[in-house]
């Protein structure tokens, strides 16, 4: 088995590849305070749970956009499996170019999610990551990457809203049944449903309108499905493109 995980602001998410066909995923909280050995037993716990020992594991990959966790997740996987991660960074082989000013900055999940996408499913493509932030990421008939949106997240704008405010409360993400609010908790679950819902529909079009031909367009991501649902574009969801990208990755790279 192929242990990937991706690293986030918000949340670690492990998933289990064996023969390229993703078996379970698993979230645990982004700590930075944590030490390796406590990671180490989170992580395995999670996959003892899962029914994965020492000698099933193969393989690891990691991509982080948590830079003080990175050396510490590598060390746990190495201590409990005796496994040397693969990071995901400048070097790796990823099978597409990057044309932005600067390559080695572009996030670690925006590679992942374009490979998987470039690679599953073909190009031109539109890839909405909705994560922590929301970003929006494009890749060009030729499979390279070209450029990106990032935007506040969906959690964030609620954390903002909830605690900018005096009487405005902390509220679950569910869409309401209609556009127009008629008490608080709705008027509230109004704006950031649809107002996200409409907000990928208007950047979707803005895209289009400045690459002027057509392209696929795929949402991924812990949010994804509770807001894509009420785009009016046509949007294909995989919620793991970013491990799916991790494993590809995997195979690319492995000595």
């Amino acid at each position: 088995m192929i242990l990937a995980i991706d690293v986030g602001n918000t949340n670690i998410v492990l998933g289990g590849f064996l023969d390229n066909e993703l078996l379970f995923v698993s979230r645990i909280a982004t700590d930075v305070i944590k030490t390796e050995d406590e990671y180490a037993t989170k992580i395995k716990s999670i996959l003892t749970l899962h029914n994965v020992d020492k000698k099933s594991l193969k393989g690891a990959i990691i991509s982080s956009v948590v830079p003080p966790l990175n050396s510490i997740i590598k060390r746990a996987i190495k201590i409990v499996y005796d496994v040397d991660a693969i990071m995901v960074g400048p070097g790796i082989k990823t099978g597409i170019n990057i044309k932005c000013d600067d390559p080695s900055t572009v996030g670690a999940d925006l590679i992942c999610a374009c490979v998987a996408a470039h690679h599953l499913y073909g190009s031109p493509s539109l890839i909405i990551d909705m994560g922590t932030a929301t970003k929006i990421m494009y890749i060009d008939k030729t499979g390279a990457f070209s450029g990106a949106s990032i935007i506040p997240g969906v959690n964030i704008g609620l954390k903002a809203l909830s605690m900018g405010t005096a009487q405005l409360p902390q509220i679950s993400l569910i869409a309401p049944k209609s556009v127009i609010g008629k008490n608080t908790v709705d008027c509230m679950r109004s704006g950031v449903v649809y107002g996200n819902a409409a907000m990928i529909d208007g950047m979707i079009k803005r895209y289009f309108d400045e690459i002027g031909e057509e392209f696929q367009v795929y949402a991924t991501g812990g949010l994804s499905k509770t807001i894509v649902e009420h785009c009016t574009h046509n949007i294909s969801l995989d919620e793991n493109l970013v491990l799916k990208g991790l494993n590809i990755l995997y195979s690319k790279n492995i000595k």
